[in-house]
């Protein structure tokens, strides 16, 4: 019982900080995009494609590999082989940031002239490299600390570096702004960077007051860690950069191909940055309830399955995936029934609304996928997890190739479509397949989905023209959904028993 107190306040302590850190970075997004416009912020879009290949590249199967081992050895009782161990991957997740950063730093021209449009200059590019090496230390000390169960000091760190980050951008913005969309990413990827070096020094300050403590040595076991870190992050590594490399590819062409549709280059831009870098932000927002906790899953079915708690096991996934089923639906059906009050009152932009509700249905598969994916890599199967991603990029990448050119943004909205059903249902059955989970249609499906659809023909003739009102009408959808799931026997007493 005492596990799992600590488990949920760990929980809710990283789902109240991912909250405020996705609040913060949702206010300011608006605020980005109003001061830079929807075109830059599919300029900036891009280089943080490129960026996100970079860090997978830095840190890739790192932060899994300390998570993993620290929980492995917690569970042997072997205190020594902890602090051990930590320094082996922390010394291991430095090498592969500076590679990264030299390899980025390098090729930045090229990427700059081919990739981004020649929108910008190498620049921004070779300053958000420097970020990689404290980065990728930052991911190993934060799966320490997420094997302990202390994540306190995580999110603090998260805090402090996005208000941080803040402060800078805004900052540079008074200097930079008005030259143009070169020095708005500049602007942009200084402070990210700034911020990064910052919050690494303040998590390694941390780390090294937690790891100096007296340890018990009494249960020492000579293990050879080296190997271990490498037999979890070669094969998640691999398939990593293959999967980070197509994601980046898909990235990059969805632009291009968009064009091909007939469009200006400017025009297809704005068309991408209005929905990866506005509507898939906010849709993606309430998803920090289902990743504070996924994230601190991984330790868990670690633990339990070096354990062979299968009961427990099973027990846990039926839990977990009926509670993310119920929510899923319910941030489904505000984005459906609100989607043009949403974007009104928070981009005062109406064109974004319509993406926001095609858009809106895919949130059940991709928070489901997010909690599947976290309880694969626990239970040991990160390598089958990393090859459906692979098979969802490829399957993705083909998809835009050829019915962008044709259909336009109405294409990149079905490709979305195809990706997360994939993604989703193939690693739903590859959790049924490992667990012989059953899936229970009618509780976790049907009744959320039908309490939803009668909802939306309640809510959906009311016009909220200011915040305060929409934020009372949520309200109210949220708590006539509940008492609905409950009429309908969706939600009864004994789940509530833990």
């Amino acid at each position: 019982m005492k596990k799992v107190k600590i488990f949920l306040l760990n929980g809710i302590l990283l789902t109240c900080t991912s909250l405020l850190l996705r609040s913060i970075g949702i206010f300011f997004g608006i605020y980005i995009s109003n001061k830079i416009g929807t075109e830059a912020v599919g300029v900036y879009q891009l280089i943080m494609s490129v960026y996100m290949f970079f860090i997978t590249l830095a840190s890739s199967g790192i932060n899994l590999a300390t998570s993993r081992i620290i929980s492995e050895q917690m569970a042997y009782g072997n205190d020594t082989g902890i602090k051990t161990a930590v320094k082996k991957c922390i010394n291991y997740s430095l090498f592969m940031g500076l590679l990264a950063c030299g390899i980025l730093f390098v090729f930045a021209p090229f990427i700059s002239s081919y990739w981004l449009h020649s929108k910008v200059s190498y620049m921004p590019l070779r300053i958000i490299a420097i970020s990689l090496p404290f980065l990728s230390v930052s991911s190993s000390i934060n799966g320490y600390f997420s094997a302990l169960r202390d994540v306190k000091r995580t999110a603090f760190t998260q805090v402090f570096e996005q208000i941080l980050k803040i402060y800078f951008i805004s900052f540079l913005f008074n200097y930079f702004l008005p030259s143009g969309i070169e020095y708005s990413c500049i602007s942009l990827v200084l402070g990210s960077t700034v911020s990064e070096i910052a919050s690494f020094l303040l998590l390694f300050i941390f780390y090294k007051k937690d790891i100096n403590k007296d340890i018990n040595s009494s249960h020492c076991k000579n293990e050879n860690y080296t190997k271990q870190i490498i037999k979890i992050t070669l094969p998640i590594a691999l398939t990593s950069y293959i999967r980070s490399g197509l994601s980046t590819l898909k990235q990059l062409l969805i632009p291009i191909q968009l064009e091909k549709s007939g469009i200006s280059c400017e025009k297809a831009l704005s068309q991408y940055g209005m929905i990866n870098g506005m509507a898939m932000p906010l849709i993606m927002f309430p998803c920090s309830f289902i990743s504070s906790f996924s994230s601190l899953l991984i330790p868990e079915f670690s633990y339990l399955n070096a354990k062979g708690s299968y009961e427990k096991i099973n027990f846990a996934i039926s839990k977990i995936l009926k509670f993310c089923f119920i929510f899923s639906f319910l941030i489904m059906g505000i984005f459906w029934s609100f989607s043009e009050e949403l974007s009104n009152n928070i981009y005062n932009e109406s064109s974004v609304s319509i993406f926001i509700k095609v858009l809106s249905p895919l949130i059940v598969l991709m928070y489901i996928d997010s909690i599947v994916d976290s309880i694969l890599k626990g239970l040991d199967k990160q390598v089958a997890v990393m090859g459906i991603n692979i098979l969802d990029l490829f399957t993705s990448i083909s998809f835009i190739y050829f019915l962008l050119p044709a259909q336009g943004i109405k294409g990149y909205i079905v490709v979305l479509f195809i990706s997360e059903i994939l993604n989703g249902i193939v690693s739903l059955l590859l959790l049924i397949k490992e667990t012989k989970l059953k899936i229970d249609f009618s509780n976790w499906l049907l009744k959320p989905c039908l309490s939803i659809f009668l909802l939306n023909l309640i809510f959906r003739n009311y016009n909220c023209n200011s915040i305060s009102a929409l934020i009372i009408q949520i309200l109210i959808f949220c708590v006539c959904y509940f008492i609905a799931i409950v009429l309908f026997r969706g939600l009864v007493k004994e789940d509530l028993k833990i």
